[in-house]
C-alpha cells in the first residue's frame, strides 16, 4: 500500500509503521480531525481514577459513616476498621493485618476492570498507542498482541468476572444496610441511601454486560430453542453489552463518587440529608 507521493514498494522508513515488512504510508496519520481529542480523554479519565483510588487505598481513614460504608473498603478485613465493629462487617484478618484493607479488596474490582475488553482499547489506545486512533499510525515496530505477558494474563479475565460476582454481591449487601440508621434501626433513607442505590445498579449492569458473561450465559449452545430461559437471558445481557463502553464509565464514576461520597461524610464536611 503505498500514499500519492510515494511509489508501491518503496521500502519504509524509521521505527513504528516504519519498519521492514509493513505497509509504506508516508503519512503519519490518515486523518484530518481531531482523532487525539478521544485517546487524550481516555487516558485523563483513567488516570484520574487512578490517582482518587490509589490515595483513598492508602488513606485508611474516613471510610465509615454510619450505615454507609466506603465500596473501596468492603468489607472489612483487618481490625485496623476499628470504627465498623458495630457496623454491617467482620474482622476477618485480626491485628496482623496493619496495611489498609482496600489494598486488598480492590484487587478483584481492579483486575476485573483492567482486563475488560472495553478497559483493553481504552488504555491500550490512551496509554500504550496500540494504536491511537483508526487510521493512525502505531509507534510500535511489532504487534505480538496477548501472546507474551504481561499481556497474556488478560486471557484471565473470565475467572476475574467470577470474583465480580460477589464483589456486586456485597456491595448490595452495603446498599441494604444503608436503609439503616446510625442505631442501625431500619427506616432510614438519606442522601447517601441514593447514592449507594445508583451506583449498585450501574455496577450491576457493568458486571452483567461483560463479554464473559454473555459467552457464559448463551454460549455452546446449538439450540436456542430447546433453552428458552438461557436464550431471554442472553438477549438481556446482549441489550447491556451493547451499552458497555457506557457502563463502564458511568459505574467508575459511580463507585468513586459513592466513596467520596462517604469520605466528606465522616470526615465532617456535611451531614448526610435524610428524607426520612
Amino acid at each position: 500500500m503505498a500514499t500519492g507521493t510515494e511509489p508501491t514498494g518503496t521500502a519504509p522508513r524509521g521505527g513504528g509503521v516504519g519498519t521492514p515488512g509493513r505497509a509504506a504510508i508516508a503519512a503519519p496519520h490518515l486523518r484530518t480531525d481531531r482523532w487525539w481529542l478521544a485517546p487524550a480523554a481516555t487516558a485523563a479519565g483513567l488516570l484520574a481514577f487512578v490517582v482518587y483510588s490509589t490515595w483513598r487505598a492508602f488513606a485508611n481513614a474516613h471510610y465509615y459513616a454510619a450505615p454507609y460504608v466506603s465500596p473501596f473498603y468492603s468489607p472489612c478485613l483487618a481490625e485496623n476498621c476499628r470504627d465498623m465493629r458495630a457496623g454491617p462487617n467482620a474482622d476477618l484478618f485480626g491485628s496482623w493485618w496493619g496495611i489498609s484493607p482496600a489494598i486488598i479488596i480492590l484487587i478483584f474490582p481492579l483486575g476485573f476492570r483492567l482486563t475488560c475488553y472495553y478497559y483493553r482499547k481504552a488504555y491500550y489506545r490512551g496509554f500504550w498507542a496500540s494504536p491511537p486512533a483508526c487510521a493512525v499510525a502505531e509507534p510500535h515496530g511489532k504487534y505480538t498482541g496477548e501472546t507474551r505477558f504481561p499481556l497474556i494474563l488478560q486471557n484471565i479475565h473470565r475467572y476475574f468476572f467470577y470474583a465480580a460476582i460477589p464483589v456486586a454481591g456485597v456491595l448490595t449487601y452495603d446498599t441494604v444496610l444503608a436503609f439503616r440508621d446510625e442505631h442501625y434501626a431500619w427506616g432510614h433513607m438519606g442522601l447517601g441511601t441514593l447514592v449507594f442505590l445508583v451506583n449498585i445498579v450501574l455496577i450491576w449492569a457493568y458486571t452483567l454486560s461483560c463479554h464473559s458473561c454473555r459467552h457464559i450465559v448463551g454460549g455452546k449452545l446449538k439450540h436456542f430453542s430447546k433453552h428458552p430461559v438461557r436464550y431471554r437471558a442472553w438477549q438481556f445481557v446482549g441489550r447491556l453489552n451493547a451499552r458497555h463502553m457506557q457502563l463502564a464509565w458511568a459505574s467508575l464514576l459511580s463507585v468513586a463518587l459513592a466513596d467520596f461520597y462517604v469520605y466528606l461524610v465522616a470526615s465532617g464536611v456535611f451531614d448526610d440529608p435524610r428524607f426520612f
